[in-house]
Order: structure tokens, then sequence, then C-alpha cells
């Protein structure tokens, strides 16, 4: 007889995420967890929130199912829906029904990027409910136990149109990320790529530099993520002014000003 194969086995995480904690986000999440809370993660692009969920699913030992959300994301993407195959028609489960049903962490990654109609279908998983129906199927799942909520947002494109409910915001507790310290973000550079501290240092300060123009021409500064590709690109002998140029202006702005700033001062830093 043939060993039943669980549909999340897939979704452990085996092997330990590198995570530098900065403050006592680890501890708060824990506790969430310990008590099934839903979690929102607020923060920049690339200060660390999808890497600190896999590290608590690591951590936690439970699966991780990622949805990226975007705007032509429908509530049956995330629910499931009805197939035709050559013996009629067949429902499958959209990951967060796999989720609910199985028991792993269901994390929603840029929830802020998904329609509005179509995140309304999370609500009655986010009360005392915990519980999702599935109005095609007539069935209503009642979640796993180990069954967890955790959706992410960058609060810094937040409009209008870009924006969660405050039906749907006070339904979670909430984690707030900022960059790290530069003596930290170094660290975590140097750790990540295997670099030296001094050269960590160096990208740091380019990084701050960028930051800084946040609100001055900039929707977004150069995040610790494009730090470490400019190190990666050091590391295969690539000059580090050329390195730098291609992993952190070219990517986020084609504003000739702002280009020209940043470029003079990884010019400063460098030379």
């Amino acid at each position: 007889m043939s060993k039943q194969i669980n549909p999340i086995d897939q979704y452990i995480i085996s092997d330990e995420p590198f995570y530098q904690s900065i403050g006592d986000e680890v501890s708060l999440y824990q506790a969430a967890y310990d008590e099934r809370l839903p979690v929102m993660i607020k923060g920049p692009t690339g200060s660390g929130k999808s890497r600190f969920i896999e590290y608590m699913a690591w951590k936690l030992g439970k699966p991780l199912i990622t949805v990226a959300c975007n705007e032509d994301m429908t509530a049956s993407d995330l629910v499931g829906r009805y197939l035709l195959d050559a013996d009629g028609t067949r429902w499958l489960d959209g990951p967060l029904t796999v989720a609910a049903r199985h028991g792993a962490i269901c994390y929603l990654d840029e929830v802020v990027e998904a329609r509005q109609d179509t995140t309304v279908v999370i609500h009655p998983l986010t009360d005392h409910r915990r519980e999702l129906p599935l109005d095609k199927k007539g069935e209503l799942i009642k979640a796993h136990a180990d069954f967890q909520l955790v959706i992410s947002y960058n609060p810094g494109y937040q409009s209008l149109m870009k924006d969660l409910k405050q039906s749907t915001k006070q339904r979670f507790s909430a984690l707030s990320f900022e960059y790290a310290s530069p003596d930290l973000e170094a660290h975590i550079i140097a750790t990540e790529t295997g670099c030296d501290k001094g050269l960590a240092a160096k990208l740091v300060q380019v990084g701050a530099a960028a930051r800084n123009l946040k609100g001055h021409g900039l929707d977004e500064g150069i995040s610790t993520r494009l730090l470490v590709y400019a190190a990666r690109l050091i590391d295969r002998d690539i000059n580090p002014i050329a390195a730098c140029r291609m992993a952190l202006v070219e990517p986020i702005t084609d504003d000739v000003d702002i280009r020209s700033t940043l470029n003079h001062a990884i010019d400063a830093v460098f030379t």
C-alpha cells in the first residue's frame, strides 16, 4: 500500500533561512502564533518582511504557503475553482483553502495589490469563527488548529486606490518593519554574502544616501535586498562603482537628476 502524501509537505522549510532580528519581533510573532492571531507585517520594500515570515515558519516547524498578490488576482485564485478534465469537473483548492484545510501558515505578500473585493474572502478566517466558506462548492471549512493567516504591505505605496480597508486592518495584530541600523545592516549584508565588513559598511552608506531622498524624488529608498545584490556583483570581481550603479541606481529611478545624485554618492564612497 502506497504511503499517503500530505499535500502541504512540499511547503515545509527544511533549511534555516538567515534572519537577523532587529528588536523583539521574533517573540512577538511567536506569541501571536501561539494564540493563532492573524498578523499584518508593514514595512518598506526589501526590509526583510518575507524573510522574517520564512524564518518564523522554519522556527515553528510549520509549512508556509506564500501568495504574491496582484491586481488581477480573484477570489477563486485564493479559495479554489472547478476545473474541467476528461472525467468531467473536479474541484481544485486554492492556496488559502489548502492552508486552512491542512494547517499551514498562509502568507499574502503585498496584499494591498489585490482587489478589495478579493481580500474580503479572508475576513471569516480572521475572527473567532476561523472558517472559510466555499460558496461555489457549498462547503464550510473550519480552519485547522495550526492555521495562521499573515499579510504584508508597504505603507509607503498606499493611496486612495491602494490601501487596506479599516474593516480588514482591524482584524489583524501588526508588526512594523524598518531598515536596520547601519551597523546591523552591514552585519546582515556581510553575513548574507560573505563580503568583508568594510565593503558592507560602504554599501550601507550608499543606501543611507538614497533613503534620504525618499519623498524628494524617490518613492522608495534602496532596500537591503539591493545592497546584497551589489555585494554579490562585487564578489564576482565587478568594479564596486559599476556594481552599485547596476544594483542600486538603475533599478529604482529613471530620473536623470536623481541618478546623478546617487552616482555622486557612490563615487564619494568608493573613490
